[in-house]
């Protein structure tokens, strides 16, 4: 469902973002535009408001792992009273984030599907976001001989990548979330949940 009124949307965004600027005493200036979503997207015919951020303070945004990126964009969909479904209609970035980190996730998701194709055992991601979940639920659909599969609740809800056909294998419980990028070592995994399987568009 799209946003009724992108323009007293677009409004509630900006009060927000100068009450948070001024109150913080932030360096910071940012835009509210309204792009079509991706014809490719659950969303495809929808209007997305992207909120570009910039200015001296911009990189603190980006600490983290973009936690403050996220939470002011989290707050602002609280405010939009927005389904869980619709919260790819907001979108909020700084120096070009998403961009950078849409490239993490893509470089992760095939080097996790490699790992799984040579050891024909599933391979477990950090807890993450459910979009950043998405995001992997997506690349991992256009590979060949892997699938996908969310377990947990809530803040350790994760992704396991599986060999096609074989989600009855038993997960690796994941490592502690990074605040860098997916690559690298997990560290010692022992044996985990079965997968209580979503398609990677439901709830994450």
């Amino acid at each position: 469902m799209p946003i009724d009124n992108l323009q007293q949307a677009a409004q509630q965004i900006a009060s927000f973002l100068n009450s948070v600027i001024r109150h913080g005493g932030l360096r910071l200036k940012y835009r509210v535009s309204a792009t079509a979503a991706a014809e490719d997207s659950e969303h495809a015919g929808a209007q997305v408001l992207n909120v570009e951020l910039a200015g001296s303070d911009a990189p603190m945004l980006t600490q983290r792992g973009g936690e403050l990126l996220r939470s002011l964009e989290h707050i602002a969909i609280q405010i939009l009273r927005l389904d869980v479904r619709e919260h790819d209609l907001v979108s909020f970035d700084a120096l070009n984030f998403k961009a950078l980190r849409q490239q993490e996730i893509q470089l992760a998701a095939e080097t996790a599907a490699e790992r799984v194709r040579q050891s024909g055992m599933p391979y477990s991601f950090p807890p993450t976001n459910s979009r950043e979940r998405r995001m992997l639920h997506l690349a991992v659909k256009n590979m060949e001989d892997v699938e996908s599969a969310s377990i947990g609740e809530g803040q350790e809800r994760y992704l396991v990548v599986y060999p096609k056909g074989k989600t009855h294998l038993p997960a690796p419980v994941p490592a502690m979330p990074s605040r860098s990028s997916y690559g690298g070592d997990r560290g010692d995994r022992g044996r985990g949940d079965r997968p209580r399987r979503d398609s990677g568009y439901g709830r994450r």
